[in-house]
């Protein structure tokens, strides 16, 4: 397993060097990504469901034995006790003709599929005669037309900025759109007017000082706010892992923790648009030997859209932003 070196987290990942603070948080998290991060995830592929004219999403890579393939079809029967979808599949070719099967569907939250629902997935052979989906994306031609012009959007003002890509404290933040956990288009414009509370974060993370601890102190902060009667804030999590962490998988995800996803949200996407977000935000996050490797970063974003406050690393306390609310 190999980490990065500050130098080449400079050189991969920073258009322009941090400052003293960011370095010295980064340092931070860098301490503890060394001794304890590296996730499994297959190989990123777009999320959000492909418009029409998109190609479809690449299979996953296999891990060990299993055999993964590109699936789209439709749902014909949902068996909630087993979650178990039954899907209705195009052909899969040199693999499968077209036909009907049954499907475990993992950690995805299986209240949000229905009869009639077309969806993209990638299939796994786990080689005892079960069938697994992963990446379960739920085809919506009108919402994935909103959320690809916005990262089509969102990847030419990376381009546009340049050396000056990253956004400092100060600074509005991009423009974007992703899908929400309930498979809505979420605008962050929509948001102007409302504090929030942004960091990146991916489900399946598996270190308890990372994701976890990320996740752990938001729901904190956000019970707090509320005992507090803070107003107008909205917190969001953005997975760095789209291709897994589907609407449904969010759904799910939240529904485990009990939080109250009125005023928190997830949100997941295109590839192009996830990874220009991380840039723009100045976290790191990139895949080796099937590794997550990433950087965690908790963002205050005023009513005007502007970064007010950062704070890197996963140790930050829900007191250190009430205090600034």
């Amino acid at each position: 397993m190999s980490f990065f070196s500050s130098s080449e987290l400079h050189l991969s990942s920073h258009p322009r060097p941090p400052t003293l603070r960011q370095r010295a948080g980064l340092s931070t998290a860098l301490l503890t990504l060394t001794l304890a991060v590296g996730c499994t995830r297959p190989p990123a592929v777009s999320v959000g469901s492909p418009t029409p004219s998109a190609p479809p999403a690449q299979p996953a890579q296999p891990a060990a034995n299993p055999t993964s393939f590109a699936l789209r079809g439709e749902i014909v029967g949902v068996v909630t006790d087993k979650r178990v979808l039954l899907v209705h599949h195009e052909e899969i070719p040199n693999y499968m003709p077209a036909m009907t099967m049954e499907f475990k569907i993992g950690e995805a939250d299986i209240s949000v599929f229905k009869e009639g629902q077309r969806i993209t997935a990638t299939m796994v052979d786990e080689k005892n005669g079960d069938f697994r989906l992963e990446g379960i994306r739920l085809l919506d031609p009108v919402k994935d037309s909103i959320v690809s012009a916005a990262a089509r959007d969102l990847k030419e003002d990376t381009f546009v900025r340049g050396k000056a890509v990253y956004r400092e404290i100060g600074e509005v933040v991009p423009r974007f759109a992703l899908f929400d956990q309930d498979g809505n288009v979420f605008r962050i414009d929509h948001l102007r007017g409302r504090r929030v509370i942004l960091n990146f974060i991916f489900t399946r993370c598996p270190i308890a000082t990372m994701c976890p601890a990320a996740t752990a102190r938001m729901i904190a902060l956000q019970r707090r706010a509320l005992e507090q009667k803070v107003p107008d804030l909205h917190l969001v999590s953005i997975s760095l892992d789209p291709t897994y962490d589907t609407p449904p998988v969010l759904k799910g995800y939240a529904a485990a923790r009990g939080i109250d996803t009125r005023t928190f949200s997830f949100l997941t996407g295109p590839e192009s648009a996830v990874r220009d977000l991380l840039t723009q935000f100045g976290v790191i996050a990139e895949k080796s030997d099937n590794l997550w490797k990433h950087t965690l970063a908790t963002l205050l974003i005023d009513r005007d859209g502007k970064i007010a406050h950062r704070v890197d690393g996963s140790t930050w306390e829900p007191d250190e932003f009430l205090r600034r609310l």
